[in-house]
């Protein structure tokens, strides 16, 4: 089995004292391996691109919870939403409306959450907090006529460096953002909750930062072809 059992269940119960999910990357690896790590209790998997999705989606269980954690164009959003569960790097509007409309499609809710540039690194996606506050002042406005997203949270990439004080503070920045951001635009409501930073290489200082949700792949699945 090229799936690594030991580390899945190092990470697991690494997991449980947060409570955090584990969004197992799967992307470039076959069905089989997903199915592998499916069979030991899995359900959450992360993908990067459009079409490995779709093709995969179809031949794997269906209780499988997708999330779309790679850079989404908004003309490719129709090819996912009949099934996609969350999509974790919407970064502007015209992407959320885009979700929104194709969801409506299905009768379908999608979770998003905001991508928050936190790298210092300029090829980072992402919005900066100023761009944040205004797509949500907008959507607020909006709200009414977007039925089919929720708003989940917040999600980010630390800087690529083994200075992990650096990686640490960008992760608790990003923490501090969502909490104010909740009080400011969800208050009264049980959403927003969600923050998903933490890769392989820094998964553990994220949890001790946060993080609801980590996003794990070389370390389950081994290194990509």
């Amino acid at each position: 089995m090229s799936v690594n059992l030991s580390a899945y269940n190092k990470i697991k119960e690494e997991l449980k004292p947060y409570n955090a999910k584990l969004v197992a990357v799967s992307k470039l690896k076959p069905a089989a391996d997903i199915q592998a790590l499916y069979d030991l209790g899995q359900r959450i998997f992360g993908e990067n691109y459009v079409q490995e999705l779709q093709e995969k989606q179809v031949l794997l269980p269906t209780d499988i919870q997708w999330h779309f954690i790679g850079h989404l164009q908004s003309n490719k959003v129709k090819y996912i939403a009949p099934f996609v569960t969350m999509i974790h790097a919407v970064d502007s509007m015209k992407l959320l409306e885009e979700i929104n409309k194709q969801a409506g499609k299905f009768n379908r809710t999608i979770e998003c959450l905001l991508q928050v540039h936190i790298a210092e690194e300029e090829t980072k996606f992402g919005l900066s907090e100023k761009e944040l506050e205004q797509l949500l002042e907008e959507w607020q406005k909006q709200r009414e006529s977007l039925p089919n997203i929720r708003i989940a949270g917040l999600m980010g990439m630390a800087t690529n460096t083994d200075d992990l004080d650096q990686v640490r503070k960008e992760f608790r920045h990003l923490k501090s953002l969502q909490t104010s951001l909740k009080a400011c635009f969800f208050a009264d409501e049980d959403t927003f909750n969600e923050l998903s930073v933490g890769m392989s290489g820094d998964y553990t200082i994220a949890l001790e930062e946060g993080s609801t949700m980590v996003r794990i792949g070389s370390m389950l699945f081994g290194a990509r072809n």
